[in-house]
């Protein structure tokens, strides 16, 4: 079905009702329009939201999805277009488009900003990942407002390693809503071959569709250095991030401590 126009605001009052000396108050704004490859962008979109398309699936054509909203094929292609460029779908040359999934290789760093000083080869690569807790607890005041959440609610509280070349790199504390995250335990979490994002798509249904991150400078105390394995006063970038799913609902608060003497932060601007 072609997505309906907004219509107009029903009137607030009539001139019969107001009361003498007294003007009546401006009209409500008529929504804003949206241009129609917009709102079959969010048509699609909430396809993958209702889990219609699995993460690494394919959906259907352009060709299909024209017919199926009523629009002309390059409309289609022009919501798709932004859908990839939001890294929520990938195409593939010669074999149609797919919901992404952070299991990609091109897709599952795409939150980290951590890379190798140039030519220190023994730094790149994947990590290798040390699950190092995993257990249900209570959420401060400052994670529940972080994750939407009361004070006092059940969250799982993780706790890893990740290094590169066997180096100690980044120090993880994650805070994830216990009621979306049922069954996940340190077992699981270290079992699971591949990313911590590609676990929580395929055995919980959740997707990180997009991040928010604050940074600063700090020194690590000891049990946070010893972990790291580096030296007291060594400082550290210390970064916080929300992860959102879809429709701006934060799932994840993690804050992480990075080891810089090997790599640096880098963000591409514009």
């Amino acid at each position: 079905m072609k997505p309906a126009t907004p219509s107009r605001p029903a009137a607030t009052g009539s001139r019969s009702s107001a009361q003498p000396g007294i003007s009546s108050p401006p009209a409500s704004r008529t929504p804003a329009f949206s241009p129609l490859y917009q709102q079959i962008k969010s048509l699609i979109s909430q396809s993958l939201q209702a889990g219609e398309w699995k993460s690494g699936a394919s959906i259907p054509s352009e060709t299909e999805l024209a017919a199926r909203y009523k629009v002309s094929q390059g409309t289609v292609r022009k919501a798709i277009d932004e859908l990839a460029t939001e890294n929520l779908l990938i195409r593939r040359q010669g074999k149609g488009t797919f919901v992404a999934t952070h299991a990609e290789q091109q897709v599952q760093y795409r939150f980290l900003r951590l890379f190798p000083e140039q030519g220190d080869l023994g730094s790149q690569g994947p990590a290798q990942r040390q699950i190092v807790d995993c257990h249900k607890t209570r959420a401060s005041a400052p994670v529940a407002r972080k994750l939407q959440l009361r004070t006092g609610d059940a969250v799982m509280q993780i706790q890893r390693v990740l290094s590169f070349a066997d180096i100690p790199t980044i120090l993880e504390n994650i805070w994830l809503p216990a009621a979306r995250f049922k069954g996940l335990d340190i077992g699981r979490l270290r079992a699971f071959p591949g990313p911590m994002y590609a676990l929580f798509e395929s055995e919980f249904g959740m997707r990180m569709v997009r991040a928010q991150e604050e940074i600063r400078a700090v020194l690590g105390d000891s049990a946070q250095c010893k972990l790291l394995q580096t030296g007291p006063y060594v400082p550290l970038l210390s970064v916080e991030r929300v992860a959102f799913t879809y429709n701006d609902v934060p799932m994840e608060l993690r804050h992480a401590l990075y080891r810089t003497d090997r790599h640096h932060y880098r963000n591409e601007l514009g």
